[in-house]
């Protein structure tokens, strides 16, 4: 059993790496998708990524959600606000990345769980701990410091972070899988973004057709692009503590930072690095509070699952990241103890951690309580 443990921890760790990389060096990516435009490029996400994930749900048949969801014009509102606050999300991404303002986006994904909390409070309400504020504190005087060392207002980050926080905000209320949440969303994006491509190849500025298959093909597998990073992240979510992905979330706005600086060569003046310093000081803040709060909750916890278990033979061990596979709903991917101290909302643990790994939808991936940080990604 413990072996069995070991080698499922590995599996998700290793799939964890991978969706947090594949996120991390898409913006070597996009480029390659030029002369189409940003706009051209996310139509072609939206058409491409419906067709991919519908092939997989047909594969393996699960497409019952579709009806309940059909039937709940609630929870179907809700995934039209979700698809349009990610179509800002992936155009803003996009645009940014293919016109050299890779170390800005970055930056919107390092501060989006700053941005978490500070919803959390404003909108729903929530208590945070001392150490929160202060990271909410820092991470408010860092944005004042870049804009001085932008000259602006830094609006990409700004814009990348509160979408995504208002994404999760939206999808923690719809409930939906990773996989089942993104064929919703695209199939509401669907008939615009084709419509689009229709127009723009009606007056001769679509360039699928124009640049030969190569770039037809690439522009294709923005679907596999969208799409594979998610099953990896399932994969990690249910094998892997929700502290540890809170920890692998930092992964991707670092590679992305890097490429920004090192292989794009985009200028990093003295301003610039004060700035995210800051930033980084209030995550560090952020991380250790949320580390301390987790061992707490575990030791806290700890008494009651034994006798949980002793109570109810044959139980599963909560606690168990192997036991706990295929667990979802508001328990959590670990079963019934929610990981990093995520007592009273998902921003409460793990450093969005928890959080994101909810509002991404991924089966198996935790429901957020509040304030969430949605993962789907660039």
């Amino acid at each position: 059993m413990a072996g069995t443990s070991r080698s499922e921890g590995r599996t998700g760790l290793l799939n964890g790496l991978a969706a947090y990389g594949m996120w991390g060096l898409v913006p070597l990516f996009w480029p390659l998708l030029k002369p189409a435009g940003a706009t051209e490029i996310l139509a072609h996400r939206m058409v491409w990524s419906l067709a991919f994930v519908a092939v997989a749900l047909l594969v393996v048949r699960r497409w019952a959600w579709a009806g309940e969801l059909l039937r709940q014009p609630r929870r179907l509102g809700l995934v039209v606000i979700a698809a349009a606050v990610i179509t800002v999300n992936w155009g803003v991404y996009i645009w940014a990345v293919n016109s050299g303002h890779v170390v800005e986006a970055s930056l919107g994904y390092f501060i989006n769980p700053l941005v978490t909390i500070a919803m959390g409070v404003l909108i729903l309400k929530e208590r945070l701990r001392p150490a929160q504020w202060a990271a909410v504190g820092i991470g408010f005087s860092a944005v004042l410091v870049l804009t001085i060392g932008f000259g602006r207002p830094p609006w990409i980050s700004l814009t990348l972070a509160f979408s995504f926080a208002i994404y999760g905000l939206v999808k923690k209320k719809v409930n939906l899988g990773g996989v089942e949440s993104l064929a919703a969303e695209t199939a509401i994006q669907f008939l615009p973004a084709l419509g689009y491509l229709l127009w723009l190849s009606a007056h001769g500025g679509l360039t699928f057709a124009t640049e030969g298959v190569g770039h037809a093909a690439l522009l294709a597998s923005t679907g596999l692009v969208t799409a594979l990073p998610l099953v990896c992240f399932g994969a990690a979510a249910i094998r892997v503590p929700l502290s540890t992905l809170g920890l692998l979330q930092y992964l991707a706005p670092v590679f992305q930072f890097l490429l920004g600086v090192l292989y794009f060569g985009e200028a990093m003046p003295p301003e610039r690095w004060a700035g995210f310093a800051l930033v980084w000081l209030a995550l560090v803040l952020l991380t250790g509070d949320a580390l301390r709060t987790s061992r707490r909750a575990a030791r806290t916890l700890g008494p009651a699952i034994t006798e949980s278990r002793a109570a109810t033979p044959g139980a599963t061990d909560p606690t168990d990241p192997a036991g706990a596979t295929g667990t979802t709903g508001a328990t959590g991917a670990t079963g019934g103890v929610r990981e990093a101290g995520s007592v009273a909302s998902g921003v409460s643990g793990t450093p969005g951690g928890a959080a994101v790994a909810a509002a991404s939808g991924v089966p198996g991936a935790p429901a957020p309580e509040a304030g969430v940080s949605p993962l789907a990604k660039p």
